[in-house]
């Protein structure tokens, strides 16, 4: 689990894979990664397959771990970021099947953003409770998802957020449900 330094350092730390692809909206990956490693949770930047990637906005991200060397079942949360990067990741089988399998093992699966593009490639959103970027909420609909306009939306393990505004609630929900209070 995720920890401050007032709890016990003998429970085990939380693990979280956060995706990332080219023209990832910078704020989105960022602000999690950071939030999660503040509160103990062990990041892993998951990429495709390039050395580096560059946001949106010009930030260079160097992944630790190509997505395909990630094991369900050594993580406990998946985050995708916005930007243009879901794009590319909602076409990548690897991707896909990643998402599927941690949303169906009840890992925490979070997406901000135009992030839930991929949640709908992955077929994961039918009859869920989601939010997203305002110009993708046709396609959740069609998706078969509940759509609401809310700054983050928790649906059991499905957590999802509009924009880099949301980030402070974003964030607090994702550390709150890696196992800090």
């Amino acid at each position: 689990m995720c920890q401050t330094d007032t709890q016990v350092r003998s429970k085990r730390t939380s693990v979280v894979a956060m995706l990332v692809e080219t023209k990832y909206e910078d704020l989105e990956l960022w602000y999690p990664v950071y939030r999660l490693k503040e509160a103990g949770c062990r990041v892993l930047i998951a990429g495709t397959g390039k050395g580096e990637y560059q946001g949106k906005i010009g930030y260079v991200c160097r992944p630790d771990v190509s997505v395909e060397d990630v094991r369900v079942d050594d993580i406990d949360g998946l985050v995708i970021p916005g930007g243009y990067c879901p794009e590319k990741l909602r076409i990548n089988p690897v991707i896909l099947n990643l998402v599927k399998e941690a949303f169906f093992k009840g890992k925490v699966v979070a997406a901000i953003c135009h992030g839930p593009q991929v949640l709908i490639s992955a077929g994961v959103l039918k009859g869920r409770r989601v939010t997203g970027y305002r110009g993708i909420w046709d396609d959740l609909r069609n998706a078969g998802a509940i759509v609401v306009d809310e700054p983050v939306v928790v649906d059991e393990n499905l957590i999802t957020s509009r924009t880099p505004d949301d980030l402070p609630e974003f964030g607090r929900e994702l550390v709150r449900r890696l196992g800090t209070p």
